[in-house]
């Protein structure tokens, strides 16, 4: 489980493992910036505080709207990993925690599908990785 837990919770690994992440800057214990590369090839930056963490079971991180263009979706994006230990080795959650805004309100059911996309898209990485290392 601690392997999982330094991989899954240390923001310099995140472009091995998190969707459309091509690098991280800034990386301090509070948080970092992602890089994100857009479907149309732009690079959009993206700030996170860690919001708790309680080692080697769970993080929590929120994305910092106040200032981008993410305040114009959304008015709250957080994200909890949660790792539990089981007989075969270590299960790995992901949730996330977001509250739309103005017009994104009216489309609930995609930003849902998007995220879960993103989610599963995440832990099929993540899992790959952890195999690779085993």
């Amino acid at each position: 489980m601690d392997d999982v837990w330094r991989l899954a919770t240390d923001p310099d690994h995140l472009p091995r493992w998190w969707p459309a992440t091509q690098r991280v800057e800034a990386v301090l214990a509070s948080g970092w910036t992602s890089v994100f590369t857009t479907p149309r090839g732009r690079a959009v930056r993206a700030d996170y505080q860690v919001a708790a963490t309680e080692p080697p079971t769970c993080v929590r991180w929120r994305q910092e709207l106040a200032g981008t263009p993410f305040a114009r979706v959304f008015s709250r994006v957080e994200y909890e990993l949660r790792l539990t230990g089981t007989p075969g080795g270590t299960q790995v959650t992901l949730q996330i925690d977001q509250k739309p805004r103005g017009w994104a309100r009216l489309g609930p059911l995609q930003l849902r599908r998007a995220a879960a996309r993103r989610l599963d898209d995440a832990l099929g990485a993540l899992a790959g990785l952890l195999e690779d290392s085993a």
